[in-house]
């Protein structure tokens, strides 16, 4: 087997997967930290850490950071989500070594230079101002505000032009102490790699992080549901609908997974094919779910003249009411294979490897094999994908938000309704 795991002293994981076809290897750390896991007064705070991550450490500046690693033909990036921050290189595999340094530098002696955070900081006021002038951007805002309203979960991982001016070096020099500890991050590199070296790299540079873990972040609660529309003078009119979901270790996970891909997950699903192949409603129509540490998040998008709206909602809504009782064998076979496939092709690529390690990590506290994921995928059934597809439709009652302009948003979103009225009067006979 090609994965080995260790555990250091310090309680972080590294993991690694050698794939001796390349010459290329993916390596990073993975913080089990992100927006949730910020006060109201820290509104923003994850995604400023991550953006100051390459802007110069006490050893070197930011030029020289990147610099280091361009001139061995390797690239540097990073990333915030809900639950996790990644710090990651793409590096030929004599420059492993140097990668490791880079990757600890800007973690354990960043420099937090005063005037490059308010240059930092000016930039995501930007990239605020550019996700506001992005509709489905914004309408995904508003969802996540309407299902977990009041928590870290339903606010822009972006924070805002107010919160940010807050911060300062003494801000993310806490953040970073109370919330980067051993036991909650991880050290994954797949491809080019040789585990007892990037095992003693990351013991010698990593040393400084403590050993006890950092704080958990409140639990999440999904909200009441129901129906929000924003008025914009918009050509189009952006719907999105939200259910809540499964955990990441949930038993039904897979089988959630299936009927979502059935649903909405690519050009042969349901609703691609009634909504835009039969009756032209839209150029674009989805679903996904998004599984958390203790919450899971359903969601459709969709994106229609505003004249179209109630007939879009009515059609979604009684499909997918329809799909739960009438899923064939066909549907399930295909999405398994497709699932799969995404698997297996996954695994091709060093960089999504050493992602997909280290989330496992986070999320099981080891990596799954692939004999184990395809063997979850097979287990899927007709009977099991109808079982978590009812529980989906009766777990939470649906919230939806509508953004755009005309009379018809507000019929649009009530039918919305229709998703629990259905499964209650199913329930009823």
């Amino acid at each position: 087997m090609s994965v080995e795991i260790s555990k250091l002293a310090s309680g972080l994981t590294v993991v690694t997967d050698n794939m001796p076809h390349l010459e290329t290897a993916a390596l990073g750390v993975w913080a089990g930290v992100g927006g949730r896991d910020e006060k109201p007064n820290e509104h923003g705070i994850s995604h400023l850490l991550e953006h100051m991550a390459f802007k110069g450490t006490t050893g070197r500046s930011s030029r020289e950071i990147v610099e280091e690693i361009e001139a061995v033909g390797g690239d540097l990036n990073a990333g915030t989500s809900t639950e996790t921050t990644s710090y990651y290189a793409r590096v030929m595999k004599a420059d492993v070594p140097l990668a490791l340094d880079v990757l600890a530098d800007i973690l354990a002696n960043p420099a937090f230079e005063p005037e490059e955070l308010e240059r930092e900081k000016n930039v995501i006021v930007q990239e605020i101002g550019a996700a506001q002038n992005t509709p489905d951007d914004v309408v995904f805002e508003h969802l996540n505000e309407l299902c977990y309203p009041d928590q870290p979960m339903g606010r822009s991982l972006l924070g805002t032009a107010k919160t940010l001016r807050a911060f300062n070096r003494d801000s993310l020099r806490d953040y970073l102490s109370t919330h980067y500890r051993g036991p909650d991050m991880v050290v994954a590199a797949a491809g080019a790699v040789d585990h007892n070296q990037v095992v003693a790299e990351a013991e010698r540079r990593f040393v400084s992080f403590d050993a006890a873990p950092g704080p958990k972040p409140q639990a999440a609660q999904f909200g009441k549901g129901g129906a929000k529309v924003v008025h914009r003078e918009l050509e189009q009119a952006h719907l999105t609908l939200a259910l809540e979901g499964v955990p990441q270790t949930d038993l039904s996970l897979f089988s959630l997974q299936v009927f979502t891909n059935i649903l909405g997950g690519g050009m042969s699903s349901r609703l691609f094919q009634e909504v835009r192949e039969k009756r032209g409603l839209c150029y674009s129509i989805y679903s996904f779910h998004a599984p958390y540490t203790d919450t899971g998040f359903f969601g459709l998008y969709t994106g229609t003249d505003p004249a179209d709206a109630p007939e879009m909602m009515e059609v979604v809504v009684d499909i997918m009411n329809d799909s739960v009782e009438t899923l064939t064998e066909a549907e399930i076979a295909r999405a398994k294979a497709q699932m799969k496939a995404g698997l297996l092709m996954a695994l091709e690529s060093c960089s999504s490897r050493a992602e997909q390690l280290a989330r496992h990590v986070l999320a099981y506290g080891r990596p799954q094999t692939v004999q184990e994921l395809v063997a979850r995928i097979d287990a899927v059934s007709v009977e099991s994908t109808r079982d978590a597809a009812r529980a989906l439709l009766s777990r939470s009652r649906p919230a939806v938000v509508a953004l755009g302009s005309g009379r018809g948003l507000d019929t649009a979103v009530s039918f919305a309704e229709g998703l629990t009225k259905a499964r209650a009067k199913a329930r009823l006979h």
